[in-house]
């Protein structure tokens, strides 16, 4: 016969275990229910919210974007930060190196994200020190987008948007970044948008100069229908050709050029932040979008070329042939990539740039 203290005893010691197994079981759920956050520095327009959705449900996570409008800004966010608080970096191919140098970037191989076994070799060795540490994301080119209905004349190249027509005053648009922004003016010179010399540097100077009159921003146009494009507030910009598509889904008027001097042949890159908390997380986010379903849908969403030959083989047949997204070889023998400068000439180009967009 149980005496009353062994009857408070058990009870007791009842109540215990399911007070334990209770909290077991809340910390559980409360674990399981906690999304990691993965943070993106990213241009805008440049993913596919469909993906996200996909990758925060499969991997219990949330993603957080945030967004720069020119290399320049994301370089100067980088400074500033020192990549902390950020997990993944999208990172144009001539500041991989740079970005290694800062030791900003956390190694990035096969271990780390299986799909690059997908990626066309090309595209990882194109820039220096982007093997090992960077997955190639898209590339394409710079050109010239403008309204066809409201631009009285054929445009061939640059030397057409940097002599413009009276009608245009004030109705320009050019890219806030100092590289594309004087590399273009030199290429409408027929030199290369890599020049070092100081003659051609101030040729390029003085040729911006003489178009600023004429510029109604410098800073990269919106892809939406609020686009100062769209809405004819602007007729004519610098533009990257993969959003020259997104910006026809929006008017018929629109069109797009590669300017016929040349321009320059771009790749775009994904990082994972060595400040980075969730490291594995990011290089789950990383293969994820190179699997090659996942790469074919973002690459249809975006409209650029993919370097995931997995991924082009799922692509229709009229994305792969329109050369606004894959250039003719004889368009692309006129684009360069660009090269690491001399410091002097680069605090030239940085003085040339700041004169003219102030």
């Amino acid at each position: 016969m149980k005496t009353t203290s062994t009857i408070i005893l058990t009870a007791f010691l009842s109540a215990l275990f399911l007070f334990i197994s209770s909290s077991a079981i809340l910390r559980a759920a409360v674990e399981k229910s906690a999304k990691r956050e993965l943070v993106l520095l990213n241009w805008s327009e440049y993913m596919d919210p469909d993906l996200i959705d996909r990758f925060e449900e499969q991997y219990n996570a949330m993603v957080t974007e945030i967004f720069f409008e020119s290399d320049d800004y994301r370089d100067n966010y980088m400074l500033e930060t020192q990549g902390v608080g950020i997990d993944v970096i999208v990172v144009n191919g001539i500041q991989v190196r740079s970005y290694r140098e800062q030791d900003w970037l956390a190694p990035m191989t096969l271990n780390e994200v299986p799909n690059l076994k997908y990626i066309d070799n090309k595209w990882l060795t194109l820039f220096a020190d982007a093997e090992g540490y960077a997955m190639p994301h898209f590339w394409g080119t710079s050109g010239i987008v403008y309204r066809k209905d409201l631009v009285q004349r054929e445009i061939r190249g640059w030397k057409d948007l940097l002599n413009p027509d009276e009608e245009w005053r004030r109705k320009i648009a050019m890219v806030s970044s100092s590289r594309d922004l004087i590399g273009m003016a030199l290429k409408a010179l027929g030199y290369s948008l890599n020049s070092t010399s100081f003659d051609e540097l101030e040729d390029a100077r003085q040729l911006l100069m003489k178009q600023k009159p004429y510029v109604r921003e410098y800073t990269y146009i919106n892809l939406d229908e609020s686009s100062s494009l769209v809405r004819g507030e602007v007729v004519i910009s610098m533009v990257y050709n993969g959003d020259a598509l997104t910006l026809q889904q929006h008017s018929d008027n629109i069109e797009y050029v590669v300017p016929e001097e040349g321009s320059e042949l771009w790749v775009d890159y994904m990082v994972v932040s060595r400040a980075s908390k969730n490291k594995k997380l990011a290089y789950q986010f990383i293969d994820f979008l190179n699997e090659p379903g996942n790469a074919a849908q973002l690459a249809e969403f975006v409209y650029y070329a993919t370097p995931n030959k997995a991924a082009e083989k799922l692509l229709p047949g009229e994305f792969l042939s329109d050369e606004t997204i894959y250039p003719s070889e004889e368009v692309l023998d006129k684009c360069e990539i660009y090269t690491d400068l001399p410091p002097m000439v680069t605090r030239i180009r940085n003085e040339i740039f700041s004169g003219i967009v102030q």
